[in-house]
């Protein structure tokens, strides 16, 4: 059976599982006090080019439920597309910490930087704004929850809107290797540290077993250590986090996963095409969204493992295939013959 389910789904990148033996050779204080969070956090901040905050979390939803809370003040809430992950696939993570999720309308999975700016007008506009939640930030991720990215200009835009409004703008990147290292992509690390306030390097959906990297530009908040591990974010062997971090951005190997990636995605997708498959969405990253027939959908589902992302008729499915650092060249010429 293919598998195109997601990018967490295989194990690890076998270079990770490797130097993960060096956990065993000697102890290690905890909580991130180890020599491989030291050296992964120097490593991260050589690639960022620029000194920033680091802090390893243990997945998507803890780092952004963490991230979110802190930096809201309890009155607050935080502005998202309607697409967004904290709206949609995260179970109410945020609004258990106490905070509302402002759902805008979404482009392709995009925050568009006008409507956010009359929103943001409408609010402070209104009268009795003092008797509602207040906007207290913005989030975002790149990729969109379509596979979808913001170009240099967009994020320019909403970074623009959101200091106009003292509005700390965040990245979720748990997919964040795949967008840079899109053929579409022109946005860098270098623009998002000048357009956000936080974000994160995934770990998980690119080749960790677990963990992401919560990034900074700034000071990060009061006490943020002290709420990571209140909320359950926090690895006692702080160590399983940075000995991964540390082989990812080592050689370069979080950017060749998600370059690799890509391509097979690509490739994926030029497969649908030909067969005269149409597309959902057409996403220049590692999620590819695509039509079917129900005949097809079951005919498929012999053969490949992949998610119903959507119902759009009585006899027609939106779905979604991914690809991986684990996704070879065969597993594509399978896929091919499958269709």
């Amino acid at each position: 059976m293919l598998s195109f389910l997601s990018d967490y789904t295989d194990g690890a990148h076998p270079k990770i599982l490797e130097r993960l033996a060096l956990l065993n050779a000697a102890p290690q204080p905890g909580y991130g006090e180890d020599e491989f969070c030291r050296g992964a956090k120097e490593k991260i901040r050589r690639a960022l080019g620029r000194e920033a905050e680091v802090y390893f979390l243990t997945g998507g939803t803890q780092t952004n439920a963490v991230v979110i809370s802190s930096m809201l003040e309890r009155y607050q809430a935080v502005i998202a597309a309607e697409t967004g992950h904290i709206n949609v696939h995260e179970a109410g993570a945020i609004e258990y910490t106490g905070h509302k999720v402002i759902a805008l309308p979404a482009h392709e999975g995009r925050l568009d930087a006008g409507e956010l700016a009359e929103h943001m007008a409408r609010f402070y506009a209104d009268g009795t704004h003092e008797h509602m939640c207040f906007p207290g930030m913005v989030y975002i991720s790149h990729p969109t929850e379509l596979g979808t990215l913001y170009s240099r200009e967009q994020l320019r835009a909403l970074s623009a809107v959101c200091r106009r409004y003292q509005l700390p703008l965040y990245m979720d990147g748990a997919r964040l290797g795949y967008g840079l290292m899109s053929p579409a992509a022109d946005v860098t690390l270098a623009d998002i540290l000048d357009c956000c306030d936080a974000f994160y390097i995934g770990g998980t959906k690119m080749g960790a077993l677990c963990g992401e990297a919560v990034v900074f530009t700034g000071k990060a908040p009061k006490h943020f250590l002290t709420m990571t591990k209140q909320q359950g974010a926090m690895l006692a062997k702080g160590g399983l986090l940075g000995i991964q971090f540390d082989t990812l951005f080592t050689g370069g190997l979080y950017f060749e996963i998600g370059r690799q990636a890509v391509e097979r995605a690509l490739e994926l997708k030029a497969a649908f095409l030909e067969k005269g498959y149409p597309l959902y969405i057409d996403s220049p990253t590692n999620q590819q969204f695509f039509v079917l027939t129900d005949e097809q959908l079951a005919r498929l589902r012999k053969g490949a493992a992949f998610s119903v992302w959507e119902k759009l008729g009585e006899d027609r499915t939106a779905v979604r295939f991914v690809t991986s650092w684990a996704t070879r060249p065969e597993d594509i010429q399978a896929l091919r013959a499958l269709l």
